[in-house]
């Protein structure tokens, strides 16, 4: 119940539907009107909206239910599919990452779909700066070039060499889930520690695709490996 309860709240921040209290004298409750409220006043509001969808995503490092089979793994699959709708608020593309102004931003998934209805569910109707986030299942290594998000699943372990060459000099956030995901040449892992999913960063990695991680969300990592240290390993 506690993850199904934070996993709805996330939901909520991450579409921007989120009610705030009354901040100001004069002014409703529930969604930003654009068109309502001043400028100044509307950047207050959005700052303490990313506070709060922070506080979501902090709340989101929670112990998985103890359960087994094959609920354990939806329920782990769940709290992966928050975590990805919630990246792209913490992460910047550059500009060429996109054709144009209003392109998709396009969160794939290569190897086996095991999150269900689950992803499609935590991102629908989810903008990130004007974007709209679509989720797409890739087939084939030449189509990852076009993503930019793309989890990686434990199915391709054996071919993270392929698929990293793939999508080399290309604005990929690579996300993976297995230990040796990092090493390999990902950005974010995805981890299971004391029963509770982490994440851990390469920033080497990020840096190599031309992407700004927030600081907010290094914050929360388990682990943020550097350059230096990336080298050494």
């Amino acid at each position: 119940m506690q993850f199904r309860f934070v996993y709805g709240l996330a939901r909520t921040a991450i579409k921007g539907g989120l009610c705030l209290p009354r901040l100001f004298p004069g002014q409703g409750v529930g969604r930003i009107s654009l068109l309502r409220v001043p400028r100044k006043r509307l950047s207050i509001e959005k700052r303490i909206r990313g506070f709060v969808f922070l506080g979501l995503l902090t709340a989101l490092v929670l112990p998985l239910p103890a359960s087994r089979g094959r609920q354990e793994r939806f329920n782990e699959y769940q709290a992966k599919a928050s975590f990805l709708a919630a990246f792209p608020k913490f992460v910047e593309w550059p500009p060429g990452a996109f054709s144009a102004e209003q392109s998709p931003l396009l969160l794939c998934v290569f190897g086996d779909f095991s999150f269900g209805t689950s992803l499609a569910e935590a991102t629908r109707g989810t903008s990130i700066r004007g974007r709209l986030v679509e989720v797409r299942w890739a087939r084939k290594e030449q189509d990852l070039r076009a993503c930019h998000i793309l989890f990686v699943s434990r199915s391709e372990g054996k071919r993270y060499g392929s698929i990293f060459k793939s999508i080399q000099g290309a604005n990929v956030l690579t996300v993976g889930e297995t230990s040796d995901f990092l090493a390999s040449g990902g950005a974010i892992d995805f981890l299971i520690s004391e029963d509770k999913l982490q994440f851990e960063v390469n920033m080497g990695a990020a840096s190599d695709a031309h992407l700004r991680i927030s600081s907010n969300m290094l914050a929360l990592a388990r682990h943020v490996i550097t350059r230096t240290e990336a080298a050494k390993s």
